[in-house]
């Protein structure tokens, strides 16, 4: 009995690599969930860099006006400076190893079940890493002298009514307005508890009276701005003592209702971005795929932070 003769369909013109086609089609849907599920990523400072393991943000405070007399040479004014240094982690992956006799077997699409699977994974570890560098940012110090630091709110039962929240909410921005923080980019990250609270809340939120139809539904079940404030609904706001993982991202977070953030509070740096890889394994008869990327989060503006938080 003669054997087989296979056609690979992964295989560019009959020759090569068996996986070289299916590896693109991984790496696009890994790269869509991620965009799909991350919140963050659009929400704060990306640089991207060639090489190195951190880079510098310059900052500078802003400095005085005086009225000129006639006559008086105009010699200049000093203006206080310092930096943020964004430090990058070590590799962030997500990994997952398809037997070949399983792929063989499957009545569905594998590959595309891991690869959304590893952009979900990176997505929510990415996000739960800026999230929390938030919070941290509205808890830092001011970074250059005479500057603003960031702002805690304390609302008791923010976590639980929605009018109190959103009565937090706006002080909040009023914190921010008091710090000439800019108007645009401003966000107010919530759990989805908090968020539907907000949906359902008796209040003046979602009122044809008081705001217009684009803002949020009882029927659609979202809500869109409160404050001039765009809300994003999140899972990966931290809310509990968070000791495991790098160092830079731990703190107690029980407390924590909600982040009231502006673009510039904080910065990530990448060095790497994401990318994915897959190589058959003779010895063990599978594919091992990793999807990867390399990336360092941290403080860049405090005072465009503020924590709501109920002690």
């Amino acid at each position: 009995m003669a054997n087989a003769v296979p056609s690979r369909a992964g295989q560019v013109n009959l020759a090569g690599d068996p996986l070289a086609i299916f590896l693109k089609l991984y790496a696009g849907e890994t790269l869509a969930a991620f965009w799909a599920n991350t919140v963050a990523m659009s929400r704060h400072i990306v640089r991207s860099i060639s090489g190195g393991k951190s880079a510098q943000f310059p900052a500078s405070w802003k400095g005085g006006a005086a009225y000129h007399t006639v006559g008086t040479e105009i010699v200049g004014t000093t203006v206080a400076h310092n930096e943020r240094v964004i430090t990058l982690d070590d590799m962030l992956y997500a990994d997952r190893f398809l037997a070949e006799i399983d792929e063989a077997m499957s009545q569905y699409d594998v590959r595309s079940l891991y690869s959304t699977d590893s952009g979900r994974a990176l997505a929510q570890v990415f996000d739960q890493h800026v999230l929390q560098v938030m919070i941290l940012a509205a808890r830092a110090a001011a970074t250059v002298t005479g500057g603003d630091a960031g702002t805690a709110i304390v609302s008791a039962n923010s976590k639980t009514d929605a009018d109190t929240l959103i009565a937090a909410i706006f002080d909040s921005v009023q914190a921010l307005d008091e710090k000439n923080v800019p108007d645009n980019d401003r966000y107010v990250f919530v759990k989805p508890d908090q968020y539907y609270l907000m949906v359902n809340s008796s209040s003046k939120l979602i009122h044809r009276d008081y705001g217009n139809e684009g803002n949020g539904s009882i029927a659609g079940g979202f809500v869109a701005r409160v404050a001039g404030c765009e809300i994003v609904k999140t899972n990966n706001l931290p809310t509990t003592n968070i000791n495991t993982g790098p160092a830079a991202y731990q703190g107690n977070f029980t407390t924590t209702s909600a982040a009231v953030v502006q673009k510039g509070a904080v910065g990530t740096v990448k060095l790497i971005d994401l990318s994915t890889r897959a190589d058959y394994d003779p010895r063990r008869l599978g594919t091992l795929i990793v999807s990867k990327m390399a990336v360092g989060h941290g403080i860049l503006r405090p005072e465009c932070s503020v924590e709501i938080k109920t002690a």
